[in-house]
């Protein structure tokens, strides 16, 4: 595909196909008069937790109860209503909204006609009935395919709506292993019909999610995603490649593509002559016909083709996430390699080092084959940074297999890798099998996987001593007021061991952070009107979880390092 500038995209924006719409009565302003009075409506607080998806689907909903005329609250306390978007991937994230039910009671006493909604993977279609019983406070469950009607559901949406928000049909189920799950089928109308009526609060004017992919096919044991999301639902090609093209006109520097296994984008879509140039295989998994059907390569090169009158990528910085070994094709990685735009960044997660525990996950794929597809990347894109997850623990691992899953995080070398301690999850294939290892033993595996992957990241991290790097600058973050050592927790979680200590604060300086095109996070001081710039640092420090370094140079443009 050729590349396009922005404005030559949004001229052929127009003969995509779209629904005839009203526009969003907060655009406007000849609709003042038909809206209700402010103070009538909810004041509204979103609480996200889990995935990337999960923060691009509260957005949507976030829009949603914007354009009906609520307002957001400033926190939990103050909304009259409150919006868990969950996970239950994780044992942890369902235990904290177990564990807010009680507060969430006693708000609700305090101020009758509060209401809370849960929605998120926690929401399953055939666990609805005990949902109640487990999330008292909670007045209304939507799985994550029914949040589109959030607005219509809670009675806020008025004859007055724009007309997509009032006609949005209602969710449907289909059946997965004997049970109803979540069809995604209608999500991609409803993402377009957001985007048209401008209801998507996007949480950031830097960087931009953009789902491509709804729901999932895979096969893992331990996993409720398919059972929540339902089968894998790809956005049309086009659609996908509008969105972006409004993402750069609007400005943004950053740009991720989201799927539950964004690189099976596209296999479920009809065949098109325009893609008769694709031809490829699953190198593990099961087969599947994918000639003449876009993939994520494809959709890559597309985005990449959008330039500014410079000719440079309109949008600097292209990632996707969250990407499975089955799919890692070789056209995959030749997008990667050649596209301007694309980062330096690859999230693979391996989960095991174990075949036979990667068997009893329903993986599908071996350890060799993982390592044949990194070493692959590797070779075409030098230097890629890589961040994985784990899980340990898992049903039968014996401490040979968790062994050699430490072996593995040796022989690759992870940038950065997310751990968890396995936990049984209602509802999946993995329940049949024996949670056979000790809580204990759990505790322990994985404090010592953290601290020998402690060790490799600062490994990793020390071949950036002294070199340039470009930051994209995303936030102000306080600066330590202590250097006392925090705990593993505390530091994995956003590098605050590396932080700028107050005693190096220049005056009129602020501590700032950002990430570079490796996904790196680098703190170091500046003018606060540094953020939704790229800097040029030098970096003089690094950490197991960060770098520090000191500014060289910035731009109202992105740099491109040497």
């Amino acid at each position: 595909m050729t590349n396009r500038t922005i404005d030559e995209l949004a001229a052929n924006l127009t003969a995509l196909p779209r629904p005839t719409l009203m526009q969003a009565p907060g655009t406007d302003p000849s609709f003042a008069e038909f809206r209700p009075e402010g103070h009538g409506m909810p004041s509204f607080f979103m609480w996200t937790l889990g995935c990337q998806m999960n923060q691009s689907d509260s957005e949507e909903m976030a829009g949603q109860l914007l354009a009906a005329g609520c307002a957001r609250a400033s926190s939990m306390d103050t909304a009259d209503l409150v919006v868990i978007n969950t996970c239950a991937v994780r044992e942890h994230a369902e235990a904290k909204v177990i564990g807010r039910q009680g507060v969430l009671a006693e708000l609700k006493r305090a101020r009758p006609g509060m209401r809370v909604v849960l929605t998120g993977c926690g929401v399953r279609e055939s666990e609805r009935d005990g949902l109640a019983r487990r999330f008292k406070a909670v007045d209304m469950f939507l799985r994550p395919d029914e949040e589109p009607e959030l607005g219509r559901r809670l009675g806020l949406v008025s004859a007055q709506a724009p007309i997509g928000l009032r006609t949005i049909a209602t969710a449907a189920t289909t059946v997965v292993g004997g049970r109803p799950v979540s069809a995604a089928d209608r999500l991609a109308g409803a993402r377009v019909s957001a985007l048209a009526e401008g209801r998507v609060a996007r949480s950031s004017s830097i960087s931009a999610w953009l789902p491509i992919v709804y729901g999932c096919d895979k096969t893992c044991t331990y996993c409720i995603v398919p059972f929540s999301r339902g089968p894998e639902r790809s956005r049309p090609f086009d659609d996908i490649v509008a969105e972006a093209a409004s993402i750069a006109s609007d400005g943004y520097k950053e740009l991720t593509l989201l799927g539950q296994n964004v690189n099976s984008y596209g296999h479920d879509l009809a065949a098109e002559t325009r893609f008769a140039h694709i031809e490829t295989e699953r190198s593990a998994g099961r087969r599947l016909d994918l000639h003449s059907r876009p993939d994520l390569a494809e959709l890559l090169r597309a985005i990449d083709g959008i330039r500014d009158s410079d000719g440079r990528p309109a949008i600097p910085r292209l990632r996707f996430i969250t990407s499975h070994p089955w799919d890692l094709s070789d056209r995959l990685i030749e997008a990667m390699a050649s596209c301007e735009s694309v980062v330096e960044h690859l999230h693979l997660p391996i989960q095991s080092g174990d075949d036979e525990m990667l068997q009893r996950m329903g993986r599908q794929y071996s350890v060799a084959h993982y390592k044949e597809r990194l070493a692959r990347i590797r070779e075409a894109v030098p230097g890629i940074a890589v961040s994985t997850d784990v899980i340990v623990g898992f049903c039968g691992e014996t401490e040979k297999q968790f062994q050699a899953t430490m072996a593995s995080l040796d022989s690759i070398g992870y940038d950065t890798v997310f751990t968890a301690s396995y936990s049984p999850r209602p509802g999946t294939p993995a329940l049949r099998l024996a949670d056979d290892v000790a809580p204990e033993v759990k505790r322990r595996r994985l404090n010592e996987l953290l601290s020998r992957q402690e060790k490799i990241g600062l490994e990793r991290n020390r071949a950036w001593l002294d070199h340039d790097v470009e930051v994209l600058v995303d936030q102000v973050t306080p600066a330590r007021r202590s250097l006392a050592p925090l705990s593993e927790a505390e530091a994995f979680d956003d590098g605050r061991s590396d932080r700028v200590g107050d005693a190096a604060m220049g005056e009129g300086s602020v501590a700032l952070a950002g990430r570079t095109r490796h996904n790196k996070l680098v703190h170091f001081t500046g003018d606060a009107t540094l953020v939704g710039h790229s800097v040029r640092i030098h970096i003089d420090h690094a950490g197991p979880f960060a770098l520090r370094g000191r500014l060289v140079d910035s731009t109202g443009e992105p740099d491109v390092l040497a």
